[in-house]
């Protein structure tokens, strides 16, 4: 399960870059990793393990902006068309979940 965080967020002064920052550095702190610019992306184990992440994103909401969060399914995510060019590419891999045995 991949939870897709899609943020525009103002920068036009100088404390409104310091929230796009904040938010920022918050989503990669939390496990998120950029997929194109504005758009970060987690792999989450469960659809709990998801709402959990969810309301970590919510809690560090700027005060101004739009964010986006969806929720989508590993195959779901697997059947994205990922494009380099005009070269077709895979999407990210799930990442191998832990084997504690």
């Amino acid at each position: 399960m991949w939870l897709v965080s899609m943020f525009d967020l103002p920068v036009d002064t100088a404390e409104a870059r310091k929230q796009y920052t904040r938010f920022r550095k918050g989503l990669l702190k939390d496990g998120f990793t950029m997929m194109q610019f504005s758009v970060y992306i987690r792999h989450c184990a469960s659809d709990e393990n998801a709402q959990v992440h969810a309301r970590r994103v919510q809690a560090m909401l700027p005060p101004d902006g739009e964010v986006r969060l969806l929720l989508i399914t590993d195959k779901q995510f697997g059947r994205m068309q990922v494009y380099w060019g005009k070269r077709r590419r895979p999407p990210e891999n799930a990442p191998a979940q832990v084997e504690m045995f």
